[in-house]
């Protein structure tokens, strides 16, 4: 297994850092014993609890999960080119920073125009070296763009304003080649969650990370993924968690907990009663009112 230096490589929204310990303690004893070999992430997102696990468990195979294609053409970069990658991001990293305040600014703009314009000309299903620059355009962006925030307008194209840091570093090369490293026994899959199933079995560990059910109209993370995830998509989750449960995997998934705003909504303990539901302490990390990025609940179901 690699040190855990490994850990996510993207800031992204509804990432899960700050609840590792939590669902730490709550992992199934088969995983803590070796009895658990195969891991399952079918929203991997950021990968936080991926990279936690899969440096600290005896895994022999995981397969990771996303609808996003650009994030799941970087984690596939991370592993199969680190270093081609990292070539490309120091080169970026060194014309941005050379720049002045206005410099860099015309420069990030510059760059999202090019990571747009190139998308239509990306095969996403097919790897490629191109793969390496549009890795690196996404990283480039992510660690310069305000807030880390990753959204697209009607047409697809990513359109988040420049971050204006004083000194943003782009290029974290120790932690790709650590990211790397863990990803050698793992698979990415573009994909719904649903596609996860011919992987999962009595074998197998599951955390489901789904875009979170908005706890008010403001607060959505929904639209990072195209096409926003429903209350239907929460109900179709939650048939699959049980289809998953039937054949004897061990599962984990968090949400918002609507009780924050509603203490009578029993949307999430109707959906999965039966199954273990706790409610843990978690921060909101983005929201435009900092004002409002206070202590919140969210919910851990378990089927153990």
């Amino acid at each position: 297994m690699a040190a855990p230096i490994a850990r996510p490589f993207l800031k992204w929204a509804g990432g899960k850092t700050q609840l590792l310990d939590e669902f730490t303690r709550r992992v199934p004893e088969d995983l803590r014993e070796g009895n658990l070999p195969v891991f399952v992430e079918p929203f991997v997102g950021g990968g936080a609890v991926y990279f936690h696990l899969n440096c600290r468990f005896d895994l022999r195979e995981c397969h990771l999960f996303d609808v996003n294609e650009e994030l799941v053409l970087a984690y596939n970069v991370v592993k199969n080119d680190v270093s081609g990658l990292i070539d490309y991001l120091s080169e970026v990293s060194g014309e941005f920073l050379a720049k002045n305040a206005s410099g860099r600014e015309e420069y990030y703009y510059a760059m999202r125009d090019l990571f747009n314009s190139r998308r239509v000309a990306i095969d996403y299903d097919r790897y490629s070296r191109d793969w390496i620059e549009r890795a690196g355009q996404l990283i480039f962006l992510n660690r310069t763009c305000f807030n880390g925030l990753y959204r697209v307008n009607s047409r697809g194209e990513f359109n988040v304003p420049f971050g204006r840091y004083r000194n943003p570093r782009i290029l974290y090369e120790d932690l790709l080649r650590a990211d790397s490293a863990v990803l050698q026994n793992t698979t990415i899959h573009l994909g719904d969650f649903m596609l996860s199933e011919p992987w999962i079995s009595e074998d197998t560990f599951v955390y489901f990370d789904p875009p979170y059910r908005p706890l008010n109209q403001t607060s959505s993370f929904t639209q990072y993924a195209k096409g926003g995830f429903t209350d239907e998509d929460q109900r179709r989750l939650a048939e699959f968690y049980a289809r998953c449960d039937a054949a004897g995997a061990r599962l984990m998934l968090s949400n918002s907990d609507p009780r924050n705003i509603d203490p009578g909504d029993d949307f999430f303990d109707t959906l999965y009663a039966g199954y273990q539901i706790d409610r843990v302490p978690a921060k909101r990390t983005i929201n435009c009112d900092g004002a409002k990025r206070g202590e919140i609940y969210e919910i851990i179901v378990t089927n153990y």
